[in-house]
């Protein structure tokens, strides 16, 4: 395999590059992006036109009841199945590489290896699954949660869109149901693996074009809630305040400062803050905020969080507040499979390409799979490390080496 593609590099990334945009098409934003929202208009077009596609490269294009898109090239083993692919749901006002990159390249990489090889001894497969980001309805990975069995109806029975609209009604205007959880989850599946833009600026400074992904972050993310005094901000002396902002200010500070001393792979972000009653001359008596923490190891994750939540007690008590912490989000890391990570590590080399070994610092539909399937990532640069933005940018040699470490990895998962 160390020719894969050699001598069409450029053509192949200009081809990558042109179907991205044909595919961002589907959803274009009058402000410039993509907003292709599950089970929209714009979504069920650009489904129906992955499916003409794929028919036209001879695959067996089908979909399952709840909306995720297969092609098919049938093994002669046909019981056991080889999967690539990503989501095709954009977040609003999106970019054209999130999720669209990896159903293309899927869809290129599978035509290459029929064209080149012919039949496979298992079934190889892409999939435009159905929704990743959340973004329309308060629920994540439903394209994935359903083909591994994970996804409970209850779930998203009573759940509404911005305008209102049921999660049930619109799926089912767009021709779609529920999975009949009766039946068993697939069970053919014997491997997957999704290639997906970085969403970072690891190999783009690093100047890598591909990335091997050997694991998932794990994530916690917390609410906090700071009760101090409001008063008047004229007629109260500074030391007399229980000044909700100066306290999670403080607070903010110093975990962010622990945060860096600790360095990578954690990361920790205050993303989000809301300060009642956020009038000018009012001393602030509630402060809410958030913290993201993520780490490729739970115990670290674990021990982290543990100081955290001392650091804010400890600085509520030093301030005169009160301080409630809410973690409502407790996610386990992901490894990825290390025999498929191996592989895929074994053709880079092969076809002499630029890679790096590296950690996902994002959620994505692989981990979902690797709770049942043998599972692997790759990446791609992305420019400035930009994504959830229309400026999302890949350049058209990199895009190429993508799909070129894809066809190394799935020819040996599926020929061999």
């Amino acid at each position: 395999m160390q020719d894969v593609m050699k001598s069409k590099d450029k053509d192949l990334g200009i081809a990558v590059e042109e179907r991205l945009e044909w595919l961002g098409s589907f959803g274009k934003d009058p402000a410039g992006g993509v907003s292709r929202l599950l089970y929209t208009k714009e979504w069920v077009e650009a489904q129906q036109a992955l499916k003409s596609w794929m028919e036209a490269e001879g695959f067996d294009a089908r979909f399952d009841e709840v909306g995720n898109l297969s092609g098919i090239v049938q093994g002669t083993d046909t019981s056991e199945t080889i999967l690539t692919g990503s989501h095709v749901d954009t977040v609003t006002n999106g970019g054209c590489y999130d999720g669209q990159y990896g159903i293309v390249a899927g869809i290129l990489a599978l035509k290459y290896l029929k064209e080149h090889y012919g039949q496979p001894k298992r079934n190889l497969e892409v999939v435009s699954l159905a929704e990743e980001e959340g973004s329309r309805f308060p629920y994540v990975y439903w394209g994935s949660k359903n083909i591994v069995g994970t996804a409970n109806r209850e779930d998203v029975e009573k759940i509404v869109d911005f305008n209102n609209v049921s999660f049930v009604e619109a799926m089912k205007e767009s021709g779609f149901t529920f999975r009949d959880e009766s039946k068993a989850p697939r069970q053919d599946l014997k491997a997957f693996v999704e290639i997906h833009v970085e969403q970072g600026n690891v190999l783009e400074n690093e100047k890598k074009s591909v990335g091997v992904v050997h694991s998932i972050v794990g994530q916690r993310r917390f609410t906090v809630e700071i009760t101090g005094e409001a008063n008047h901000a004229g007629t109260t002396p500074m030391g007399y305040r229980k000044d909700a902002v100066y306290a999670a200010s403080h607070m903010i500070y110093e975990l962010i400062g622990l945060a860096k001393q600790q360095g990578d792979p954690l990361v920790m972000t205050v993303g989000k803050m809301e300060i009642t009653p956020n009038i000018v001359n009012v001393v602030p008596g509630k402060v809410i905020f958030t913290i993201d923490v993520r780490h490729t190891d739970k115990a670290a994750i674990v021990q982290f969080t543990d100081i955290l939540t001392a650091n804010i007690e400890e600085n509520a008590k030093e301030h005169g507040v009160e301080a409630s912490i809410d973690m409502w989000l407790d996610a386990n890391p992901v490894p990825m499979d290390a025999e498929i990570v191996a592989i895929i590590e074994e053709q880079c080399k092969k076809s002499n390409l630029n890679y790096k070994r590296m950690h996902s610092g994002a959620g994505h539909d692989a981990q979902i799979f690797a709770e049942t399937v043998p599972t692997a990532m790759l990446f791609v640069p992305s420019r400035k490390g930009i994504s959830h933005n229309p400026a999302e940018y890949t350049e058209p040699a990199d895009l190429a080496e993508g799909v070129k470490a894809l066809v190394g990895a799935l020819y040996e998962l599926a020929y061999k």
